[in-house]
């Protein structure tokens, strides 16, 4: 069945595309912050674990809200190691970082989805779809709040 939803057809692609960059995103830092908790050592352990595990626990729950957008635009979200690995602008890690190192790479990764919700935003707004917009407003939040926290680590 043909979607009406106000939105035209090309500029629910160009949004679902995006969405979809923000998903695997979230996906590779959701799992680099399941890994840092899982493999976190020294005098700040506790406390790293426990704020790693708050981390990763949101962005898994975000990851639903984000593929249920693409697909209320019409299109498939990307499901696949593959699929989300092509998509991500967020490099793997190589081996097991000190934890001064794991926070640095948190931070940064949670800079780099703000940058890529961000992007998506400018795509949403322009086509005046409030859903979308409404998402990464929330997302940017987030992304934004939890990178400032975890700067704060180092300092």
């Amino acid at each position: 069945m043909q979607i009406d939803i106000g939105i035209d057809d090309k500029s629910r692609k160009n949004i679902a595309e995006a969405l979809s960059r923000v998903q695997a995103d979230t996906y590779t830092l959701y799992l680099k912050t399941h890994g840092f908790h899982w493999n976190v050592t020294g005098p700040m352990f506790q406390t790293l674990h426990l704020m790693f595990e708050t981390q990763y626990n949101e962005l898994w729950t975000a990851l639903d809200a984000i593929a249920e957008r693409i697909r209320a635009l019409g299109h498939f979200a990307p499901g696949t190691a593959k699929q989300l690995a092509a998509l991500s602008s967020i490099q793997d890690d190589e081996g097991i970082p000190k934890a001064q190192e794991m926070i640095k790479k948190l931070v940064e990764g949670h800079e780099t989805v703000a940058r890529t919700a961000r992007k998506a935003f400018g795509l949403a707004n322009e086509a005046n779809d409030q859903p979308t917009c409404d998402l990464l407003t929330q997302r940017l939040q987030i992304h934004e709040k939890t990178a400032w926290m975890l700067r704060s680590l180092l300092e």
